[in-house]
């Protein structure tokens, strides 16, 4: 039986159920709550499709994410099906989830052994404990969500470009570097300090989306009508930024600048990194100590760095080697058996902002 045959082939909701391992009540659940449509017979009894079964693939992968019946809801079921981002998004749930279990557990079995010795709780343990144990933080039904939502397929709308003048200008972001809004005749640019343009295009007259990468600006209006701010969307994370006077953009700029052309290191550049390394050599980044994007990030990959990190071996000697164009601090590091290049930048806050790290000859 070739593929194309295998696709046209329809189940019954019985068949459906048995093979995906659904209850018939639960595919009736999905139906009610308009997450899935199956085709019907003449006689009015449910088909379920390739169309069908991508579509409960979907749905029990949202819910996997944690996801309620009325959040998935919210994605019509008529929409397309992808199933390698559903699977994606899914992967780094799970991750996350170790991650946090993992680090709730050493936190536990450090106070467990602290007790074992006659020591007492002091509160900072009670409180480290408390908040590993409230692993419900703003995942479930945000942080996932939001990623999935902003990984969708978008439709460009034509509006007034008249418009655009409202929104061109400067921003700061909170906990993050500026960003500019500039107009080219009935083009719409956004972009990072030290980054370059990228077009947005509308979705509506408020919302813009970039067509290479998952991510969205949504402009605030005041009341008056006037532009006050915008939200960065992305990577499930939802950054308010408002708006500034252009002149401190300037600023901004020539300072990055300055600080590329002659290779000036943040204050305790060298003394950050060294720290940064240290925590993940032990599987213990400071999640605190960056912004939340990163912090999400970070929890993603903590496995993976953690066993990069336990391959390269003890650190010999940490070289500056300048700043890139969006401001990270770069470093050659040497450990016993591996050459890495680490950059990192970091925030208004003094927090985290990047981190990168890759192999080098």
């Amino acid at each position: 039986m070739d593929r194309r045959m295998q696709d046209e082939i329809s189940l019954t909701a019985l068949e459906c159920s048995q093979r995906i391992g659904l209850s018939v009540r639960a595919l009736r659940l999905y139906e009610q709550h308009g997450l899935i449509s199956p085709l019907r017979t003449a006689k009015r009894w449910r088909l379920y499709g390739s169309r069908e079964i991508a579509r409960l693939n979907e749905i029990l992968a949202l819910k996997a994410l944690g996801l309620s019946l009325s959040s998935i809801a919210k994605i019509p079921c008529g929409h397309p099906v992808d199933l390698t981002r559903t699977l994606a998004l899914q992967h780094s749930a799970l991750e996350e989830a170790r991650s946090r279990a993992e680090q709730g557990l050493r936190v536990i079995e450090k106070l467990q052994q602290k007790l074992a010795s006659g020591a007492s709780a002091s509160i900072d343990d009670l409180m480290k404990l408390a908040k590993h144990t409230n692993m419900t933080e703003p995942l479930k039904d945000t942080v996932a969500w939001r990623r999935y939502e902003q990984m969708r397929p978008r439709e460009e709308i034509s509006i007034d470009p008249v418009i655009y003048d409202t929104y061109v200008g400067a921003y700061e972001l909170e906990e993050g570097p500026f960003c500019i809004v500039s107009r080219r005749d009935s083009r719409l640019f956004y972009r990072i300090v030290g980054q370059t343009d990228i077009e947005i295009f509308p979705e509506t007259e408020t919302q813009f989306f970039m067509k290479p990468l998952p991510v969205q600006i949504t402009f605030i209006r005041a009341l008056d009508g006037s532009v006050h701010g915008l939200i960065h969307h992305q990577d499930g994370f939802e950054q308010k930024a408002i708006r500034v006077n252009s002149e401190r953009i300037k600023a901004e700029e020539e300072a990055l600048k300055l600080r590329v052309s002659q290779k000036i290191a943040v204050q305790d550049s060298k003394s950050i990194l060294l720290r940064v390394i240290s925590e993940h050599a032990r599987g213990e980044p400071d999640f605190d100590g960056m912004t939340p994007p990163l912090a999400q990030l970070a929890r993603e990959q903590r496995e993976f760095i953690k066993g990069e990190m336990d391959r390269a071996g003890p650190l010999k000697s940490l070289l500056f080697l300048g700043v890139s164009q969006e401001g990270a601090d770069i470093y050659n590091a040497h450990f016993e058996n591996a050459n890495m290049e680490w950059g990192f930048a970091l925030a208004s806050s003094g927090k985290l902002a990047m981190l990168y790290l890759r192999p080098t000859p």
